[in-house]
């Protein structure tokens, strides 16, 4: 029987920090009691958090296409990411993966396949420290999203399947202008040619969006696989999500959206790098209004590993009412729960030992040790 005891430590449980000891065998938490142990490694006052549970993050994307056109080795993009991810705290992360490709860009078919492939290889040679599950992202107006979402169809590790529609005028783009700004003037479109590009994004949408949102949901429905829905606007899409029995609800981009849904029972998530800068990158609600209401759920660092754990610290310095467990749970136990992994994202005796040792005196959170299922990993 493996054992460790870590001592002296502010450990963050769900609901309170306490003073005390955690003690770990074979891999689980088997311990926890208040006050220091005699034996053990002090953390000299540190916290003890849960690892962190991160259902959305794009970073492995740009590991693995680092600039227009060109693509990295699959396994050494993989590893990469897997480093920054693990010295970020994060000791679980849903990877996503691009379905359905336009002309904009996107993969083409077989590709992501292939990088989940690389994903699962590189677990089994024992190259990777934090547990990788696949989140696929779906771009429910490409005409190509079914055919990608058909190669993962027998694959166990997909445990979440977000519905997108990024066409103008709707959902993340409610105006044009914000469009306009995303993809004309930031890539350099003539007036033609974002005109073509508007017209072809709409067409697609009316002609698929419904039908391919639908046999989406119903396929995982079947599999047991958590539903996201993406940039909810109003109060229609929040009963659309309802109806496809969405469990989390991505980025909505009003305020009333996002109290429907909490309402509604899905958790909300809401980018770490919003409440960081205290604002969205693309004009929409700030997450900390929204945390604020008491209607923010869940956290994902998005595009930046390291703004799970500060933006907790953030939340719990700066939103009246929000406690640091409270902010904590955000990142572990709450997006645990909403894709039904009972067995870690909390500090508690039974449950896997994932955890991280963090140091903060003031500004960002150091990371000082990472533990997954008990094996330190950082």
């Amino acid at each position: 029987m493996s054992e460790q005891i870590f001592s002296n430590a502010r450990i963050v449980l769900e609901d309170r920090i306490v003073d005390g000891t955690v003690v770990v065998r074979d891999g689980l938490i088997a311990e926890i009691e208040e006050g220091p142990s005699r034996t053990g490694e002090d953390f000299g006052g540190d916290y003890l958090i849960p690892g962190l549970v991160e259902l959305h993050t794009d970073h492995l994307e740009s590991h693995y296409s680092p600039r227009p056109g060109v693509r990295w080795h699959m396994t050494s993009a993989i590893q990469a990411h897997d480093a920054q991810i693990v010295t970020s705290g994060i000791t679980t992360v849903f990877d996503c993966l691009r379905m359905g490709s336009d002309e904009d860009g996107g993969f083409d078919k077989g590709e992501m396949r292939d990088m989940a492939d690389a994903i699962q290889a590189a677990e089994r040679d024992d190259r990777l420290r934090a547990e990788h599950l696949i989140h696929l992202r779906c771009e429910v107006a490409s005409d190509n999203v079914l055919e990608h979402f058909s190669d993962f169809e027998n694959d166990p590790h997909v445990r979440l399947v977000s519905l997108m529609d990024h066409s103008p005028g709707q959902r993340q783009f409610q105006t044009m202008e914000q469009y306009t700004l995303y993809y004309k003037t930031k890539r350099g479109l003539t007036d033609e040619q974002f005109a073509r590009f508007v017209e072809s994004r709409l067409s697609l949408s009316e002609r698929f969006s419904t039908v391919h949102r639908d046999t989406l949901a119903r396929s995982c429905a079947e599999r047991g696989i958590t539903v996201a829905s993406h940039d909810d606007a109003t109060l229609a899409h929040v009963e659309e999500a309802k109806g496809h029995g969405v469990k989390l609800a991505e980025f909505p981009t009003s305020i009333e959206a996002a109290e429907a849904s909490h309402q509604s029972g899905m958790s909300v998530l809401m980018g770490a790098p919003n409440v960081v800068r205290g604002k969205s990158h693309s004009g929409n609600i700030a997450a900390r209004d929204l945390a604020k209401r008491g209607v923010l759920d869940v956290l994902s660092s998005d595009y930046v590993p390291l703004s799970l754990l500060h933006a907790s610290f953030v939340l719990a310095d700066e939103i009246d009412g929000i406690s640091l467990p409270q902010a904590i749970a955000m990142v572990t136990a709450t997006p645990a729960r909403t894709v039904s992994l009972d067995d870690r994202g909390r500090i508690e005796t039974g449950l896997r030992a994932d955890l991280v040792r963090v140091r903060r005196d003031a500004g960002v959170p150091v990371i000082r040790a990472v533990w997954r299922e008990g094996r330190r990993v950082a």
